[in-house]
This record gives structure tokens, C-alpha cells and sequence, in this order.
């Protein structure tokens, strides 16, 4: 486990502990005092907010309220502004060499990145006309 997900997990743990002596005694249904909140969403900010809560035993959606408040993403990245697209590069492109023959002409079509569809298609136009 490395440093950083140790000490979430520490502090996850911590706070679980808070929140159990908090639950034990409390009187009747008494709301989280807003510390335990700003704990919460503390971890949650590293940990995520389905986990936390889950941890916690917290409604995540009032989790994500509280963070989404507190200015804090709720665990959603960045959508990147700008996003390159890399085509992959063949190591050689397909070809094909076409010869036509009539009584007075001949053709010769040498033809790269050709795709057998496109060379369908010319064998169609041709023996149309």
C-alpha cells in the first residue's frame, strides 16, 4: 500500500471512529454537527464520495451536496479542453496495379491505400460503361 492511500485510509479509519462515539452519544435524532460534515468531505475529497460514504455509513447524496457546497468537486475529473487524435500509422499501404486493354487504348492504374470496396466499386464503373 503506498503512502498516500495508507493515510486515507487512516484518516477514514479515524474518522470512522469519530462518527461511531458521535452516534453512541448522541441524543435522539440530533443532526451530524457540520465538523464531522467538513471531515467527511475532507476525506472524501481523496477517497471519493461513494467510499467515504459507504465508510461512514453516510447518504452519499447529502455527502455530495455538502462538498459540491463547500466548493469542492465532487469527485469528478476535469474534462480536458483539447484532446489529440493519433491515427495509427501503417507500415505499408495496400496497393494494386490495374491494366486495361481495348482495340485501340490501353490503361494502366496504379493504385495506393487501395481498400476492396473502392476497387468494387471501379470494377463496377468500368463494366458499366
Amino acid at each position: 500500500m503506498s503512502r498516500r492511500s495508507s493515510a486515507v485510509s487512516m484518516s477514514v479509519e479515524g474518522l470512522q471512529t469519530r462518527f461511531e462515539q458521535w452516534r453512541q452519544n448522541r441524543q435522539g435524532r440530533a443532526a451530524i454537527p457540520d465538523e464531522l460534515w467538513a471531515a467527511a468531505v475532507e476525506v472524501a475529497r481523496s477517497n471519493g464520495v461513494n467510499r467515504t460514504a459507504a465508510a461512514l455509513h453516510l447518504d452519499g447524496g447529502k455527502l455530495k451536496r455538502r462538498m459540491v457546497a463547500a466548493g469542492v468537486n465532487a469527485g469528478k475529473k476535469p474534462t480536458p479542453a483539447f484532446v489529440e487524435l493519433i491515427t495509427p500509422q501503417l507500415a505499408a499501404l495496400p496497393e494494386c496495379t490495374i491494366e486495361l486493354e481495348g482495340r485501340r487504348s490501353r490503361i494502366r492504374i496504379h493504385w495506393k491505400g487501395v481498400r476492396a470496396a473502392d476497387l468494387a466499386e471501379l470494377s463496377r464503373a468500368l463494366l458499366a460503361s
